[in-house]
């Protein structure tokens, strides 16, 4: 068919215009509206309960409001969060954090019935104004330069027509009036690397594929997220799934592609149940499926739903799984973009690195190249868990330092702990001491750290950090999720594990530590993919910049971190142990605690198992459960002896 570039524009602008009513309409309304965080991270805190709530107060005091479910803020440590929009107030829309069922009962009684909006429990108003203090006060929202998450948290993932109020699919539709060179050249221009992890140029990945020759070429989002606490894509698909969509189809534009396959992890049901509503939706719309906006185009989309195998995340291993075979990767060349899925040339992205591209396409390379460093441009996302006090969701320019993301950001670590140490990339990234906050987040910057920026996740650790047990906790996670299909990493991810587990067993020797080196050394340098290549470097990055702890271990038997169960031993310090109380005698598993002489406490060595929850329950009490390394150390306290005759049992009744 011939290509009308004026009727794309026009198909497209009275679906946008007709969706921009609709969206008006619904934010003039004079309706209270009532938004409610329903990702996973929301739905984990209580966010369907305290729907529920709500729902149930509005109808018991006869008010008329609208519940509107969006997707994550990214502000995970503050859910449920809930956005109330009540103009008949006089207040702009309010945030409230941790809002549980009381808490919901609470606030529509008071302020949508009485007009009181609570200020005792707001978070800010989502405004600036006279009458509130606003979110944008706080760093943890002035900080952040939201490019690819703008419209989480704002729209109903579940309603395209939100989606499109807001501007989505005009790059799409901007792209269909371009040639497929011109986008690569804007893609390249722009200066975007793989958010995936590897940082390669996108431009010259998809210039690869387009030069190839076939006459089918396949496109596929890869949301195979399987770093322990990263759930940065999964989020992205939960929250604004439609514009991953308009990446992809600008890829498959680009590239000549008219398949394409989004690669999703089974464990995310409700990201797949998302994504099917928003293909049902792109289709119904003609955004999706044959000749896009009456053009030349036809595209459409398939899910698929991968096991949970770590590996999968490779380029390779991944279309292998798909194909129906045991996910394992391969030797390239060939690449994807050469001979991928059904052996046709297949480009491979990241969620974050399709999402970026309708912002590229839509505000231009130049505006894109102008947020970040001149090496690496643009935006990152984080997954920020551990000893912080604000974890979630970042989205920050490249260039910001660690400190500023952790400290300014993230509020630093709570409870009046130290930092010790940040890992960064996943279970492969490294970990960095006090000395690297400076350090640039960028890819060149953090690789030549010793970490890497991997595909964000972020894990902040105090000062009661064991380093030498943190390293054996992550190889433990890669030694598992290897294939087994190369040596190297089969069996030497395996050789350091030992090792590793020795020394927290207080077995090591000192010949360990050069063992670990030029073990760690071999395997990054002899497996074949990804995983095996970088599954060392926590185990590189501890001794490097930690080799004390280690030295700790094998030399004097102690965890300075008071961290690794077999070289600690509890004890209650009688000082500050409070007669009568038995609150560490209720939480215990082995009935390890005992009462001394003169009604304080005491822990029997044999039973304890060193689990902590004594400790967890008499901190805010009394702190007296104490750690100390090796259990030598242990003070002794006497365990009162039982009367014969007491510990008799009673005669049984004739």
């Amino acid at each position: 068919m011939t290509q009308n570039n004026d009727q794309i524009k026009q198909t497209y602008q009275a679906l946008q215009e007709q969706a921009a009513a609709r969206w008006r309409e619904f934010q003039t309304s004079p309706t209270p509206k009532i938004h409610i965080g329903m990702a996973t991270c929301g739905l984990a805190a209580g966010a369907r309960e305290t729907k529920n709530a709500f729902e149930a107060q509005l109808v018991k005091d006869n008010i008329e409001a609208v519940i509107h479910p969006i997707g994550c803020h990214g502000h995970c440590y503050a859910e449920p969060l809930v956005i109330i929009d009540a103009p008949a107030s006089g207040f702009p829309p309010i945030m409230y954090q941790q809002v549980n069922e009381g808490k919901a009962v609470m606030l529509v009684k008071n302020f949508l019935k009485n007009g009181d909006p609570c200020l005792e429990h707001i978070y800010g108003a989502m405004e600036e104004n006279d009458a509130l203090p606003s979110v944008m006060l706080y760093p943890r929202f002035n900080k952040e330069k939201r490019l690819i998450m703008e419209k989480c948290g704002r729209i109903n993932p579940a309603e395209i027509h939100e989606y499109l109020a807001l501007g989505g699919y005009t790059a799409l539709s901007q792209a269909l009036t371009m040639s497929p060179p011109a986008i690569i050249d804007a893609i390249t221009a722009s200066g975007l690397r793989g958010r995936g992890g590897a940082g390669f140029p996108t431009g010259k990945k998809w210039q690869f594929a387009a030069q190839q020759k076939s006459g089918e070429k396949i496109v596929i989002c890869n949301a195979d997220e399987g770093d322990p606490g990263a759930y940065m894509d999964r989020t992205l698909l939960e929250s604004n799934p439609h514009q991953i969509l308009e990446g992809m189809m600008i890829c498959a534009r680009a590239i000549g592609a008219g398949q394409g396959l989004i690669y999703v992890r089974a464990e995310y049901p409700l990201a797949v149940q998302l994504i099917n509503t928003a293909l049902d939706q792109a289709r119904a719309a003609n955004l999706l499926g044959k000749n896009i906006l009456g053009s030349d185009f036809s595209f459409d989309i398939k899910i698929f739903q991968g096991s949970g195998a770590f590996v999968c995340g490779e380029e390779t291993a991944l279309i292998r799984s798909v194909e129906g075979y045991r996910g394992m990767p391969r030797n390239r060349p060939p690449f994807p973009v050469e001979k991928g899925l059904n052996q046709k040339p297949t480009v491979i992205n990241n969620v974050k690195t399709l999402a970026t591209v309708p912002v590229i396409i839509e505000k231009g390379p130049d505006w894109f190249r102008a947020i970040g460093t001149a090496k690496s441009p643009g935006t990152a996302i984080f997954s920020i868990v551990g000893h912080v006090l604000y974890p979630g969701l970042v989205e920050i320019p490249m260039g910001e330092t660690l400190r500023s993301l952790i400290f300014d950001v993230c509020g630093g670590i709570p409870d009046k702990k130290a930092f010790k140490a940040v890992q960064i990339g996943g279970p492969s990234g490294g970990c960095l001491p006090e000395a690297f906050l400076d350090t640039p987040i960028d890819f060149d910057s953090l690789l030549e750290a010793g970490a890497m920026m991997g595909s964000g996740g972020m894990v902040v650790m105090n000062d009661e950090t064991c380093m030498v047990n943190v390293a054996r906790y992550f190889l433990d996670f890669t030694q598992k999720e290897s294939c087994g299909k190369c040596t190297f990493c089969r069996i030497g991810t395996q050789h350091l594990l030992e090792i590793l587990d020795r020394i927290t067993k207080g077995q090591g020797k000192e010949e360990d530590l050069a063992k670990l080196e030029w073990l760690a050394a071999a395997v990054k340098q002899g497996s074949l993919c990804g995983l095996g290549k970088t599954a060392p470097n926590p185990v590189i990055t501890s001794l490097r910049y930690f080799r004390d702890e280690y030295e700790a271990h094998i030399r004097d038997g102690v965890c300075p971190a008071l961290m690794c169960r077999d070289l600690i031993a509890y004890y209650i310090d009688l000082d500050k142990c409070a007669r009568g109380c038995d609150a560490c005698v209720g939480c215990c598993p082995t009935e390890a605690i005992f009462t001394t002489a003169n009604r304080k406490k005491g822990i029997d060595q044999e039973k304890c198992i060193k689990c902590g929850e004594c400790r967890h329950v008499c901190i805010p009490l009394y702190d007296a459960v104490k750690k100390a390394s090796p259990p030598s150390n242990v003070p002794i306290i006497e365990k009162p002896k039982i009367p014969v005759e007491a510990s008799q049992s009673k005669q049984p009744m004739e």
